[in-house]
């Protein structure tokens, strides 16, 4: 059965797409069939962390009509992408109904997919909530910052109260160890579970390292490094524990919904 993964943070540069190709990735190193569409539309960058020079973006769906297999790239290991474009002004803040469209166009892939993956924009904007709102299993991205916490529950806030989301994993990145991820974990859902009723899961932390860097630069995804065993093992366990995740099952249109009209 096909499951539906938005990778969401309350705030930029906390690492959402470096987290949204890896994860991508290894779900693919474990058998998955896995599509990634970035959805951050007109500032699409996880072409560039998997070293692909997309031909055509969801702008070519959008705008000229063309069908969605004309616009699927294929990554490493065989990852289906989609690109969401970079430097494209006209669709940086589409419309409801072209959001729509492009949820609806994504059901043919169902049955060649197992996880679809959706890199969404960073912040509680529209555009993240209709996605936010449109799969199964919500991941927020978070890093041991006041203003990281801040945004991820204002992130949060919104969702729960606005698109009765209530399951949320968190991965948190940029971590000295993994105790110090739980630690991190633990304190921020206590804040929100201070002022909201919501199900916040830990799925992990993925070390702060040079490795890291050094992937982003090469335009190599830190999993496909052999010697980056500290990492991907990180992405393996967050892997395991996402399959096991909460989901949320929203009235309205969603990722691969026979509903969808």
């Amino acid at each position: 059965m096909s499951s539906s993964i938005a990778i969401a943070s309350g705030k930029g540069g906390v690492g959402k797409t470096t987290i949204a190709v890896n994860l991508s990735l290894t779900l693919r190193q474990m058998g998955s069939r896995v599509s990634l569409m970035d959805a951050d539309f007109g500032l699409a960058n996880a072409h560039i962390l998997l070293g692909i020079n997309p031909k055509k973006t969801i702008r070519d769906l959008l705008k000229n009509g063309l069908p969605l297999e004309d616009i699927i790239e294929t990554g490493p290991l065989g990852l289906r992408f989609i690109s969401g474009g970079n430097g494209l002004i006209d669709i940086l803040n589409i419309e409801k109904n072209s959001k729509y469209q492009l949820i609806r166009a994504l059901n043919p892939i169902q049955k060649n997919t197992d996880s679809l993956i959706v890199d969404i924009p960073a912040g509680a904007s529209e555009n993240s909530m209709t996605f936010a709102s449109a799969v199964d299993k919500l991941i927020i991205v978070l890093v041991s910052e006041p203003t990281s916490f801040m945004d991820a529950y204002t992130f949060i806030k919104t969702a729960k109260l606005d698109h009765n989301i209530h399951n949320f994993s968190i991965v948190v990145n940029m971590t000295d160890n993994e105790k110090e991820a739980e630690k991190t974990f633990t304190k921020f859902r206590n804040i929100v579970n201070k002022f909201l009723d919501a199900n916040l899961t830990f799925l992990g932390g993925v070390p702060r390292s040079k490795k890291v860097q050094n992937a982003i630069i090469k335009k190599l995804p830190i999993v496909l490094d052999k010697n980056a065993e500290l990492e991907r093992l990180a992405f393996q366990r967050i892997s395991k524990k996402i399959i096991k995740a909460g989901e949320n099952k929203n009235n309205g249109i969603r990722f691969f919904s026979k509903t969808n009209e």
